[in-house]
């Protein structure tokens, strides 16, 4: 071969490689460019200068009373823009909350919105957006998540949306707690197949995404009043700097910090001086000729007998998980292993994309299998998509040998999209097994994991921090150690309406909080259960209960939560959809099926001025990464760096050749 030739050849090998490298690379920079937390909604001007759009502020204030708490939610939607706008914004609620009011505030002028149907509502909200008024609309978008938005906003105007619900407030372990999910986290759609429904791999489009570190427009403040019904030892938030006050039986409670990121749910806890707690809590209210009534009570205190048990621990490894979240989970599941006792069985397994199993089925607790599962738990890494499905049928797949209790510990944050297959699973496949979600995470998906736990016959655990990761799993772990009630069931006055009607095994520490209609006020309630070697009973009087407010809109959300659980189970939707639309509307609830509308009389826009959408977007919760399954901006400049080496080995290599020629 001569020269020339070697030369041209040289020049035609170089190409292919050089042409997919620069392809790789422009890959790689689009997808960095375009990963989610990037702050989307700023437009470039010519001079490439960056504009917020839109920013939304939020106020949340808390009024609490004895167990329930009516909260206002005030978001103020700012157009900065130069064109009118319509905003749409994914508010996370906590899971249960019953949404009966929205204000529209526009300057001095207020708009109260209304209960309609779904279909109804959209259409309403439609026409005023196609003439020119100033609309709100709320609807239940999935889980604990609620769709808002405001169309015709003006350029350099502002519009306030006020929303109002109850929510119950939790109480475990001597501690009453309030949480309030101020973000979410990505939503994995499962893979076809996986579950029941079929859905596309991948992060949904609608979901929109800021990282806190890029200044997003979306900015909290948060105020708790706190009429407790008991004196308190203190009061405290393991998630956010407050400040507290109290006057008599009332405690002031604000955020230290005037405005916080929205990057992580807030939690208020607070816990009641030794000698006030009560055994027994009940609480009623009459509203239009309507008696409703709800009842907490705690299982015996004393300790329960200890039974061996068989403990199969679950750990979510994918990308969601990538950061806190996966040191959180890591460290969860090492102080679970530690406290196996000798007569423990044991498994762990792991999923992202793929599941893996430690062993193929439960082994003894031996010392050297517990440190073999230690070390294996703490190799483990985040990266991949969330297929959980075979993880949870593989954990509910076994029965406990004679004597045992076979319990299941979920380490997840939660990100799924499709919660009904999921639940579908558990609901066929649990058997005698007790199902125990851990959240992990500054935002896990609590709705999902409160219905799991609920399925599960067990309860739910969310671990915001890693600093509590040892006193949360501590708990949780004594609770599983001391069943105490089990076979629970619940005796009501004739006629009364209860939720929810399949009532869990209780642990020790943990409550029993339902919620009833009753044909007329007062009577007596009769709980009977089964301790570790004896029936147990326990009498309350309604006489005496407390009067509270919004438990007829409670009660609702559970009759309707209970209905929607029906139509999941393949209930008949023309027999089922009347009973949620007829309670959400008596209620003034948002559902399924029905939505909160507001519309401004006096049109603002004319027709002729283009309307810009825009989304609002959520802020990352902090400590945890965007799982999804497309490839990585950083997979793609690996895969770069491969292509230029194999470029530089194949040229070499010919280069040799030629010359040997």
């Amino acid at each position: 071969m001569n020269d020339i030739a070697r030369r041209s050849a040289r020049r035609l090998d170089w190409r292919p490689p050089l042409v997919l490298l620069l392809l790789l690379l422009c890959t790689a920079t689009l997808r960095a460019q375009q990963a989610p937390g990037s702050g989307e909604l700023r437009l470039i001007d010519a001079g490439g200068v960056a504009h917020v759009q839109a920013s939304l502020d939020t106020d949340v204030a808390y009024r609490v009373d004895g167990l329930v708490a009516d909260v206002t939610v005030h978001q103020r939607f700012r157009n900065d823009g130069k064109d009118w706008m319509q905003g749409e914004y994914l508010l996370p609620l906590p899971d249960g909350a019953a949404v009966y009011a929205m204000t529209l505030h526009i300057g001095k002028r207020t708009v109260v919105g209304e209960i309609r149907e779904k279909q109804a509502a959209r259409k309403v909200f439609a026409q005023a957006r196609a003439s020119g008024r100033k609309a709100a609309l709320v609807e239940a978008d999935s889980g604990n998540l609620f769709r808002t938005a405001v169309t015709n906003v003006a350029p350099g105007e502002q519009v306030d949306v006020e929303l109002h619900y109850w929510q119950r407030v939790d109480y475990r372990d001597g501690t009453f707690s309030l949480h309030f999910p101020l973000t979410y986290t990505p939503r994995y759609h499962m893979a076809k197949g996986a579950v029941s429904a079929a859905h596309d791999p991948g992060i949904a489009a609608t979901q929109a995404f800021a990282s806190a570190k890029s200044e997003p427009p979306l900015r909290t403040q948060i105020a708790v009043t706190l009429n407790p019904g008991v004196a308190l030892a203190r009061v405290v938030s393991p998630s956010h700097a407050i400040e507290t006050s109290h006057h008599g039986a009332t405690w002031n409670v604000q955020l230290r910090d005037p405005s916080v990121v929205p990057d992580r749910d807030f939690i208020l806890r607070w816990t009641p001086q030794p000698q006030t707690q009560p055994n027994v809590a009940s609480f009623v209210q009459t509203v239009g000729g309507a008696h409703y009534a709800t009842l907490m009570v705690m299982p015996p205190q004393q300790q329960a007998r200890t039974l061996p048990r068989e403990l199969i621990l679950v750990i979510d490894t994918s990308g969601s998980m990538q950061g806190a979240s996966i040191r959180q989970a890591r460290a969860a599941l090492d102080l679970a292993l530690k406290n196996l006792r000798p007569e423990d069985r044991f498994n762990v397994i792991e999923f992202n994309s793929d599941m893996k199993m430690l062993h193929p089925q439960a082994v003894q607790a031996t010392p050297q299998a517990v440190q073999q599962a230690r070390d294996w738990v703490a190799a483990l890494n985040a990266g991949g998509g969330t297929e959980m499905a075979p993880a949870l049928k593989a954990a509910l797949d076994g029965h406990a040998p004679e004597g045992y209790v076979r319990q299941v510990v979920f380490a997840t944050d939660g990100a799924v999209d499709n919660d009904a297959g999921l639940i579908n699973i558990i609901d066929r496949d649990l058997g005698d097994s007790r199902l125990f979600p851990v959240g992990i995470g500054s935002a896990p998906n609590a709705g999902f994991l409160k219905q799991a736990a609920v399925h599960g016959r067990g309860s739910e655990t969310l671990i915001p921090d890693l600093h509590e990761v040892g006193d949360a799993m501590r708990g949780l772990l004594a609770r599983l150690g001391h069943p105490a009630l089990r076979n629970l069931h619940i005796d009501w006055p004739h006629g009364a309406q209860a939720y929810p009607r399949a009532l869990p095994d209780l642990y020790l520490g943990e409550p029993l909080l339902v919620t009833a209609r009753l044909d007329a006020p007062g009577g007596r309630v009769q709980l009977h259960g089964q301790l570790a070697d004896h029936a147990w009973t326990a009498p309350v009087s309604l006489d005496a209960a407390r009067p509270a407010r919004g438990l007829n809109r409670l009660w609702a959300q559970a009759r309707i939560e209970h209905l929607e659980e029906q139509l999941r189970q393949g209930g008949d939707e023309d027999t089922l959809r009347p009973q949620i639309v007829k309670t959400a509307l008596d209620a003034h609830l948002v559902s399924r099926y029905t939505s909160l509308v507001a519309v401004d009389r006096t049109p603002a826009r004319d027709k002729p001025q283009a309307l810009r959408d825009t989304r609002i977007p959520n802020v990352l919760p902090a400590g945890s990464a965007f799982a999804q399954t497309a490839t990585s901006a950083r997979v793609w400049m690996l895969l770069a760096a491969l292509v230029l080496l194999l470029a530089l080995a194949t040229a070499w290599w010919q280069r040799r050749e030629a010359e040997d020629a």
